[in-house]
């Protein structure tokens, strides 16, 4: 118990201590678009916002990646929102290879933003029951009919998949390595600053206003809270972690998911095991925007790390982050009010699938093209627009 209360109070794995946290905003200032939330999909954003010639001031209530775009399993795979067989079925043969061939230029794109914080390795996708080994050689089928990268995998570890497509990465060094870039292109980064109000496109904080032509909210657990409009069709659960003291190098050469992704694991560089899930276990309880470690997930991730993984190190960090889930599996992303865009909801997909999105939301609202956002949302995305606003203002 002792090693638990302890760890309870130490930041994600992915934490170094060598950052310095940004500036609060003080006082009015003005920019063509604020984006609220400053995770994966708005430091994107404020990247593609930038290459667009637009001047940005970005916010959080927090910090660079505070939240799950820096406190996730460090997972980038290809195909995000749906195992490929599904994506084929629900949205056409064609579509589907669209989508994975996009995310897979996404998983290249990352890499070479910030190549220090991106291993290609390749995952595992491994069966917990043998009805899931039936759906993985479905998986399987389906890529292979595509000319899709995807090999048969059968180890001590279990049976499966290897998807070669995909890489580990430190999700916190990527926001960290993003913010710096797009503040040193001109954005202008503020941390500690919370949305207390919108007020059409005048974003109120404690203690200035942003004054803006159009807000985008880049924020995935949480914004129900932002957006009431948005209650009911995302919710916000929580996603739990660990992380071990390292262990002998190459004892987990890839990430691997495990009982259809609830499952997750893998070994850091520095040999650390980084191991989440269980959600669904820990009961409605994990219906929450209580970010803080509960004891019930904590033991059955406990557990696992020790009988299955087969690893005694001592448990050095233990985390949670808040998450949004939609019923389709589909973010959110829309234009929810005038000139107020709104992006998250990503299903536990978000670091390839809304770095996606931060490029399609770009291209909409700035561009007036759509089409990215066709893509991944379907032909028929722009009906989620509400209030009969229409695609673009």
């Amino acid at each position: 118990m002792t090693e638990r209360r302890a760890a309870e109070v130490a930041p994600p794995v992915w934490d170094r201590g060598d950052w310095t946290s940004l500036p609060r905003l003080r006082g009015d200032c003005s920019a063509h678009s604020c984006v609220v939330g400053l995770g994966g999909t708005g430091l994107t954003l404020i990247a593609e916002l930038l290459a667009r010639s637009e001047n940005v001031i970005g916010i959080d209530a927090r910090d660079v990646g505070a939240g799950a775009a820096g406190r996730n399993g460090g997972f980038l795979l290809a195909g995000c929102y749906d195992f490929y067989h599904d994506a084929v079925r629900r949205h056409g043969r064609e579509r589907a290879r669209d989508i994975y061939l996009a995310s897979m230029t996404e998983i290249e794109r990352i890499r070479q933003e910030v190549p220090a914080a991106v291993q290609r390795v390749g995952s595992k996708r491994l069966a917990a029951t043998p009805e899931e080994v039936e759906d993985c050689r479905a998986q399987y089928d389906a890529l292979r009919a595509d000319a899709l990268p995807v090999q048969w995998y059968r180890g001590d570890d279990g049976e499966g998949l290897f998807l070669p497509t995909d890489a580990a990465f430190n999700p916190l060094m990527r926001c960290r390595t993003l913010a710096t870039q797009v503040r040193a292109e001109g954005a202008r980064l503020f941390g500690h600053t919370p949305l207390l109000q919108l007020d059409g496109t005048r974003v109120i904080t404690p203690h200035g206003v942003v004054h803006a032509e159009r807000v985008f909210i880049a924020v995935d657990g949480g914004l129900d809270l932002i957006l009431p409009e948005l209650a009911g069709r995302v919710r916000t659960a929580r996603l739990q972690m660990l992380a071990t003291a390292p262990v002998e190098p190459g004892r987990i050469p890839c990430p691997v998911y495990f009982r259809e992704g609830y499952e997750y694991w893998q070994q850091l560089p520095d040999g650390r095991v980084a191991l989440g899930g269980y959600r669904d276990q820990g009961g409605d309880g994990e219906w929450t925007h209580d970010a803080t470690p509960s004891h019930a997930v904590q033991a059955l991730l406990e557990r696992h790390l020790r009988q299955r993984l087969g690893i005694d190190a001592p448990i050095t960090h233990r985390w949670a982050a808040s998450a949004g889930y939609t019923d389709t599996g589909l973010p959110v992303v829309e234009q929810v009010r005038p000139n107020v865009w709104a992006a998250g909801g990503y299903s536990g997909t978000g670091n390839v699938m809304g770095a996606m999105v931060a490029r399609g939301l770009a291209s909409a609202a700035v561009d007036g093209d759509d089409m990215p956002l066709r893509l991944l949302l379907g032909p028929d995305w722009t009906r989620c627009v509400t209030h009969g606003l229409g695609v673009l203002q």
